[in-house]
């Protein structure tokens, strides 16, 4: 069996925001021949998406940002969605990348919704409020990974405001230990 191949896909504005020092805190026990892609969302600029479903279809890219992160999505076995509750959704970045998913699903030299069949989807978050509270986002993402026939892999959340206040929420700290051990729901 191959290894695994993780990407993680770094929706915060901010670098080593909570999001991602919980991210990076489970990622610490993955299996050591584990593969670990991370990409910082914002460093990879994409056009405003335009919703051009009923008129044309999409090309699959040659080039550039959306390019990159085309072939990161498709070389992995499992995505981690790591982002900020904001509004009680993802970050703009992750949901901007998640919108090319419907260019990509439209491209039809791609094949994408083939291509993307058995991996694994997971999500790390981090909020000021309740877990509650990242149950609409935790939900959307389940949603889209039953759309794609991905298993839903877990969803960690952690409590944090500022910078590196979810390194205090001593369940996530402990639960991201574990995160990744889990088989996958394969709904």
């Amino acid at each position: 069996m191959p290894p695994r191949r993780f990407l993680f896909l770094l929706g915060s504005t901010r670098r080593a925001g909570n999001s991602e020092l919980l991210a990076r805190r489970a990622a610490r026990f993955l299996p050591a021949a584990t593969e670990q892609q991370w990409l910082f969302l914002p460093d990879y600029t994409l056009p405003p998406f335009i919703d051009r479903r009923h008129d044309e279809s999409y090309p699959a890219p040659t080039a550039g940002p959306e390019k990159t992160l085309l072939n990161a999505t498709l070389a992995a076995t499992d995505l981690v969605l790591v982002s900020p509750l904001y509004w009680y959704a993802l970050s703009t970045p992750a949901k901007h990348y998640l919108d090319y998913w419907s260019a990509w699903l439209r491209a039809p030299q791609i094949d994408f919704r083939l291509q993307m069949q058995g991996k694994t989807c997971w999500a790390v978050v981090a909020g000021s409020g309740p877990a509650p509270e990242a149950r609409p986002l935790q939900e959307a993402l389940q949603l889209t990974a039953s759309y794609m026939h991905m298993p839903w892999g877990g969803y960690l959340y952690g409590n944090g405001s500022r910078p590196g206040d979810v390194c205090q929420d001593a369940v996530a700290w402990q639960a991201a230990e574990a995160l990744f051990a889990s088989p996958p729901n394969q709904k």
